[in-house]
């Protein structure tokens, strides 16, 4: 018999690659159903009776962690995630698996060798794995860990960790990493909000600069402060409300 898959996955882009990823890795699983929210994948849940569960941690409706305890004993469940904190507990619980966001195959590969061995045993009981993601995810606060950029006509997702600086232009942020220059549609001051303060600086009320991105600063002739980047040739001014980021350097 065909093992059915259902994919609960709010992001349109990200869905389809996971389908697209899955059926290069396993050309015979059933994509049975595509859920873009946790009701929907409630609902799909008990129509479909899929065997293996593909969910995304954080969706609107209802979350992640409410859908997996509803197809608990039910199926199979690999939480698709971009903040590994959420996972590592599960994963290390052993009842469920992960794939971090942005998907690639490698590691779905690895997640998909661990679920087919586990289809020869019945569903687990995620009681207790789900007490734990909520008590872990309630320690640690989560960032963003990646973004959908607009390069050209196409679609790239970007992690944080490759961006030197994000700027706000116009109606748009502009994504700057070391080799390209891309378009968001989320302001700087909701960036300021999801990034990690310690990986993140704001330096302008228009400009958030990756510390791992920046080579130094300078001081010009009217003693203003200018970031170096270490793969960009542009600096970026400093705002005197943030030149006591610096005063160590």
């Amino acid at each position: 018999m065909s093992v059915r898959a259902l994919i609960a996955e709010d992001e349109p882009l990200l869905r389809d690659e996971l389908v697209e990823q899955l059926g290069k890795l396993w050309p015979e699983l059933v994509v049975c159903a595509k859920a873009a929210d946790g009701i929907e994948a409630v609902r799909l849940i008990d129509e479909t009776s899929p065997d293996l569960l593909f969910l995304d941690i954080q969706m609107p409706g209802m979350s992640g962690i409410e859908v997996a305890r509803h197809a608990s004993g039910r199926c199979h469940v690999a939480f698709v995630t971009g903040y590994d904190q959420f996972a590592i507990a599960a994963f290390d619980e052993g009842a469920v698996d992960y794939v971090l966001k942005p998907v690639s195959l490698p590691r779905l590969a690895t997640a998909l060798a661990r679920l087919k061995e586990r289809l020869a045993r019945p569903p687990a009981d995620l009681s207790g794995v789900l007490r734990q993601l909520v008590a872990h995810g309630s320690e640690a606060r989560s960032y963003l860990r990646w973004v959908n950029a607009s390069v050209g006509q196409t679609i790239k997702l970007i992690t944080v960790d490759e961006i030197c600086y994000f700027k706000a232009d116009s109606k748009y942020t502009l994504v700057v990493t070391s080799a390209s220059e891309s378009l968001i549609k989320k302001p700087i001051k909701e960036l300021i909000d999801e990034l990690d303060p310690q990986l993140f600086w704001q330096v302008h009320r228009s400009t958030l600069v990756n510390v791992n991105a920046i080579a130094g600063v300078t001081r010009d002739y009217r003693g203003h402060l200018q970031v170096k980047l270490k793969q960009r040739p542009e600096q970026l001014a400093v705002s005197e409300s943030y030149m006591h980021l610096f005063r160590q350097m």
